[in-house]
């Protein structure tokens, strides 16, 4: 495989993750809009909400299936421009129940998507023999900052819903289709078989025990991310006694600051290893809960959100990663089934927090994904890269 092909499989990814943050931006960000415009109720909208990432797992385990046939760039090429085109239908609809389609779409079409890109996103690390995966994770942060940004003009203009997405979806979609022509898969296609590819060996011997760990490390990191997505506004407000615009402020400082961390990160990985970048992410991200469940004031509070961000996001590229090279002839296979537990992380991040602030306080209540996260560092040597010889890989030779 040629360098320039490698540059150029690398360039059309990393739009891809920043195409995928830009798309899930617009979607969460505009919820209270989407609720205003289709008239559901509070006690309607937590279903809606959870449909989503519960379809997403179901999206996901069919990425694992039909990768056995098809190359995942294939799933990532035509998966991509549904999530877009649901987006609009989210936008467009004006029933309940156009809603509720567009809404399942989007969900499963997610689930594919987010499973393919990080397939593709292992493999060509795998290529390159360095870590890259943090790169592909800052662009999908700087895709969702971008995302929000956009959904925050729409909003501040009082924009109806479509008119803020059809612009943005105008522009990515036929951009990721282009891009889509550089997607780099893990072995050399069959030209005669029109995406067909046989199966590999070891694609069915991916070991739950062994993936188990990694499952954790992410449900625990999505728990974390949850938190801060979910509750940092109301806790920054209500409980460190901020103005309702300073309480704005932390999710945007926790979103700049895993941009920082993830564009840096890959340079971390090369120099001291996955497992130390891990360890560091993470006790980063317990010293960013301990400061705020600490927090005698609103600033205090946004440092502590500052340093979160900086910790939690290494630990879920370095997650996959680890995942691709534990099982390098079954890669496929065990980022797919991995991805559904980001999903698990998120569902259950936003309801324990809140349960358990209602029913005790807040500030204890952001000790308990504290205690979650630091959990990773149990599992730290699962980011260690093992000996080739330890894993047999089943992946053909390039040339």
């Amino acid at each position: 495989m040629t360098d320039a092909r490698m540059r150029h499989g690398r360039a059309a990814l990393a739009f891809s993750f920043f195409a995928q943050g830009v798309a899930f931006a617009l979607l969460v960000t505009r919820i209270p809009a989407v609720q205003d415009r289709y008239g559901i109720s509070d006690a309607l909208l937590p279903v809606f909400l959870a449909a989503v990432p519960v379809l997403a797992g179901a999206g996901s385990v069919g990425a694992e299936q039909l990768v056995k046939r098809v190359r995942p760039s294939l799933v990532l090429r035509w998966s991509q421009p549904v999530v877009l085109l649901s987006l609009l239908g989210v936008g467009a609809g004006d029933g309940v129940v156009q809603l509720a389609v567009a809404l399942g779409v989007f969900g499963l079409a997610v689930g594919a998507l987010d499973a393919s890109m990080n397939m593709l996103g292992v493999s060509l690390q795998h290529t390159y023999r360095r870590s890259i995966m943090l790169g592909f994770h800052a662009a999908y942060s700087l895709g969702g900052i971008f995302g929000a940004t956009v959904a925050w003009l729409g909003a501040h203009g009082e924009l109806p819903l479509l008119a803020s997405y059809l612009p943005v979806a105008a522009v990515l979609l036929p951009a990721a289709l282009v891009g889509s022509r550089w997607y780099v898969d893990a072995a050399e296609p069959d030209p005669t078989a029109e995406g067909e590819r046989p199966a590999k060996a070891g694609e069915a011997a991916v070991a739950f025990r062994l993936l188990l760990p990694l499952c954790l490390v992410m449900t625990f990191a999505y728990i974390g991310d949850s938190t801060v997505s979910n509750w940092s506004a109301k806790y920054l407000q209500d409980v460190l006694g901020s103005s309702e615009q300073l309480a704005t402020v932390p999710y945007n400082v926790y979103m700049a600051t895993t941009l920082i961390g993830r564009s840096l990160g890959d340079l971390g990985v090369r120099r001291f290893g996955a497992a130390a970048v891990v360890r560091a992410g993470t006790l980063l991200a317990a010293l960013g809960f301990a400061t705020v469940a600490a927090a005698p004031g609103a600033w205090t509070g946004m440092l502590g959100f500052t340093l979160l961000g900086l910790g939690l996001c290494v630990l879920v590229p370095q997650t996959f990663a680890a995942a691709g090279r534990l099982f390098p002839g079954a890669s496929d296979a065990a980022v797919a089934r991995l991805n559904i537990f980001n999903y698990v992380g998120f569902l259950v991040g936003s309801p324990l927090v809140g349960a358990l602030g209602d029913a005790w306080n807040y500030r204890a209540a952001m000790l308990v994904p504290m205690a979650l996260v630091l959990v990773t560092l149990v599992y730290a040597t699962s980011f260690t890269p093992r000996p080739p010889a330890a894993v047999p890989d089943s992946r053909p030779t390039r040339a």
